[in-house]
């Protein structure tokens, strides 16, 4: 019978913290460390820097920003499970149950005695750390009370969730279980959605988006939450000089309302909690699964997500170097690990082996599932495939075309922005002919030579949207000499956008007038190839060069797009990445590059890069020059170019080389030279 005298029982709160003990004695040592170590290490150099107190309120930050949401991940569940151990075993939760202390006594002291367990260490190593900080002259009042509420904020959240977890179940082990699928489900999911969605929709990347991480606070903390610093240069006079620092004048931990938040979300979940735990049953002490409603969604959760998970692992064990995937070959794997982890989610709810008989049903909805799911995919249902933003709601457009990146806006770029989505729109319309060309290149890659008529390129479309949603789009296709002809093909699409004048201005991200766009700047360029030393350049320079190629492009010196290296062998060999940057809305830089290929036409150009000595004119080889030069035919006479080709982007192969005449030193006069189809 339930006692209804007390809400709170101060014996039992102090029959946990010294049952307990080892628990939090050996938490707060390793917890009084670090205030140790910053001691020892203010004594070493004290007098000999310029620190302030905000330094030390930079290491809080840092350390509730990396720290302390991985260590109250695993700490606060090994809590929750010390204080609702009685749960666990029936002859502990039978007695707990027959104490003259009711259910809401019960629940609100061992959540107060596990909260404090949790905390102890906190207030330890935040005790210590005043300490320290106040004798050094260091203390931060408003850093420390930040750190300090943040902390209680992030505590209450992981002891609540881990509390919850354990009123889900009455088997010890299923507890951490539950608690850590709990905190990383969200983003388990969307990973193998997106792996799904990349192997079975056409130009869809596989690549992790982060929409529904907020669900998982440990990985959202860790990629969101951030210091921002704010640095002053600072002259000091010195006996025999001046000398200049950098000082640290402010800082700010980035995107605390998160941590506010989560501590909102802790609160639901402590109700949810008692919600739980004023109608669990004492005899459901030892089941994987103590609620009676959560089991058919533990039962088909499981088998969800064996069959997402065991069914691409077995797929892509049989068939994974395929590149047209089989709606019927997925489904069938899917539908076994499905009914696998069916089977065994009812084994662990029965706590027997004994499941087979009359479990038709099961299997057959994992069945219908897996059909279901993969004729949706193989006809895009939901057209994920064809799905072509309208010009109207598109507010940024970044797209990765020929190795560079092109940033565009609709304002003022709506003839251009057209011109790329239709590019789009035909990639889709041939997409039957992309599959086929990966297939047969998949097939003959290792086996026989490309023709060298043809040659492949990425296309990367990255859409951000008026509504703040974010698209993203990526493709291999094959370029075509043939095909590069036909007006209405993609193949000539491409290579008109790459050739248009105003493409070559948005790959050095500068408008028609010379001006840096979006606000980029130019941090410094650096030149490799036949340049003597791999010379770099200053962000002066990189502006100048970038004048004189804004010149060469006015000029029509710059030249086209050489897809298949026809005029390979005449430009040189000394490739030209100009590196940039600019502020990102998160806070922080974000950079980009454009690698450019130098060739003779370029006149402006040139005449900067020699002027500023970054090439000297020893550096001026061209390809075919170098390319005879290293492999030892510097007597070579070639008259006819070499033939270069590419079987995909990163992988270069010689398919031909046409000579009309080698004169080769030391060779006797009508020496037949005969020279095969060579790989690199």
């Amino acid at each position: 019978m339930w006692s209804r005298t007390w809400c709170f029982n101060k014996t039992l709160l102090r029959k946990n913290l010294t049952r307990f003990w080892p628990l939090w004695v050996m938490a707060s040592f390793l917890a009084a460390l670090p205030p140790i170590m910053m001691a020892v290490e203010l004594m070493r150099y004290r007098g000999t820097t310029s620190m302030n107190a905000l330094y030390i309120t930079e290491g809080y930050y840092s350390v509730l920003t990396y720290l302390i949401p991985p260590v109250l991940l695993v700490y606060a569940v090994v809590c929750a499970m010390a204080v609702w151990s009685y749960l666990f075993n029936s002859r502990s939760v039978g007695l707990m149950h027959t104490l003259p202390i009711s259910r809401k006594g019960l629940f609100v002291t061992n959540f107060l005695s596990g909260f404090l367990m949790v905390l102890i260490p906190f207030v330890v190593c935040g005790a210590l750390c005043v300490v320290v900080t106040a004798a050094f002259g260091l203390l931060d009042p408003v850093g420390l009370a930040v750190t300090v509420l943040c902390s209680l904020g992030l505590a209450l959240f992981y002891f609540a969730s881990a509390t919850v977890c354990a009123f889900l179940t009455g088997n010890a082990f299923a507890m951490p279980a539950f608690y850590f699928v709990f905190h990383f489900l969200a983003v388990t999911l969307e990973m193998l959605l997106s792996n799904l969605a990349n192997l079975c929709l056409f130009g869809v990347s596989g690549a992790y988006t982060g929409v529904v991480e907020w669900l998982s606070p440990t990985y959202w903390l860790n990629e969101h939450l951030h210091v921002e610093h704010t640095w002053e240069e600072v002259t000091r006079a010195l006996p025999h000089g001046t000398v200049t620092d950098s000082v640290l004048t402010s800082v700010k931990l980035g995107n605390a309302w998160a941590i506010g938040a989560y501590a909102l979300a802790g609160v639901v979940l402590l109700l949810f909690a008692w919600l739980l735990y004023r109608r669990r049953a004492s005899e459901c002490a030892g089941d994987v699964v103590a609620v009676k409603w959560m089991k058919p969604f533990f039962r088909y959760g499981v088998a969800a997500l064996a069959a997402l998970a065991g069914g691409q692992g077995l797929y892509f064990l049989f068939w994974y170097d395929w590149s047209a995937w089989s709606a019927a070959k997925l489904g069938a794997c899917m539908f076994l690990a499905g009914v696998i982890g069916y089977y065994i989610a009812s084994m662990l709810l029965a706590k027997s082996l004994r499941v087979f008989r009359g479990s038709w049903r099961g299997p057959v909805v994992v069945a219908a599932a897996a059909a279901i799911v993969c004729a949706g995919l193989r006809f895009d249902v939901l057209g994920v495939e064809s799905r072509v933003p309208e010009l109207s709601q598109i507010r940024t457009l970044e797209l990765r075309l020929d190795s560079n990146t092109y940033t565009m806006t609709p304002a003022g770029q709506e003839e251009l922005l057209e011109q790329v989505l239709d590019l789009h729109r035909a990639l889709i319309a041939d997409r039957a002919y992309i599959q086929d060309w990966q297939q047969q290149w998949r097939i003959a890659a290792d086996s026989v030579e490309v023709d060298n008529n043809c040659v492949s390129t990425t296309v990367r479309y990255t859409y951000t949207l008026t509504d703040g949603t974010e698209l993203s789009r990526w493709y291999s296709v094959p370029i075509d000499r043939e095909r590069l002809t036909q007006p209405d093909t993609y193949d000539a699409r491409i290579d008109a956008l790459v050739n248009n004048t105003d493409m070559k201005y948005l790959r050095l991200h500068m408008d028609a007038s010379g001006t840096l766009t979006d606000g980029w700047s130019a941090q410094g360029l650096y030149l490799y190839g036949a340049v003597s030393n791999d010379m770099d350049g200053s962000s002066r320079e990189a502006e100048m060069v970038l004048n004189a190629l804004v010149e060469d492009i006015r000029a029509g010196n710059w030249g086209s797009a050489d897809w298949f290296s026809d005029t390979w062998g005449s430009a040189y060999n000394i490739t030209l990445e100009i590196d940039y940057s600019r502020p990102a809305q998160g806070g922080g830089d974000e950079g980009d590059y454009a690698h450019i290929t130098l060739r003779p036409e370029m006149t402006n150009t040139m005449e900067t890069l020699l002027e500023l000595g970054l090439v000297q004119e020893r550096d001026l080889i061209t390809n075919a020059q170098w390319d005879r030069m290293e492999n030892g035919y510097e007597n070579a006479e070639v008259y006819d170019a070499a033939i270069y080709t590419a079987a995909s982007s990163d992988t270069p192969r010689v398919q031909a080389i046409s000579l009309s005449t080698l004169n080769f030193s030391g060779a006797p006069a009508g020496t037949l030279v005969t020279l095969g189809a060579a790989r690199k």
